[in-house]
């Protein structure tokens, strides 16, 4: 299955440099926070669903737009 962009590079760079900004300047959690903006990959999501649990994607603020745009809407409770 053919993963699915929903941001450009450009845009998850911008995501990635606007969150080290934050942690250069001790600004840990805004990292943390800023990074789960971008979305998550596909595969990562897969993998994080398949061995830690729904739970923790659907409670941790993860943006899973491109494993939705991959996978269908359902795919966290099938």
């Amino acid at each position: 299955m053919q993963e699915i962009e929903t941001m450009t590079i450009g845009e998850k760079l911008g995501i990635a440099l606007k969150a080290f900004e934050l942690l250069d300047a001790g600004d840990n959690e805004g990292y943390i926070r800023t990074m789960k903006t971008a979305p998550l990959p596909p595969h990562l999501a897969k993998a994080a669903k398949d061995t830690i649990g729904v739970d923790f994607l659907t409670n941790g603020g993860w943006n899973l737009s491109e494993a939705e745009a991959t996978f269908g809407s359902d795919w966290l409770t099938r």
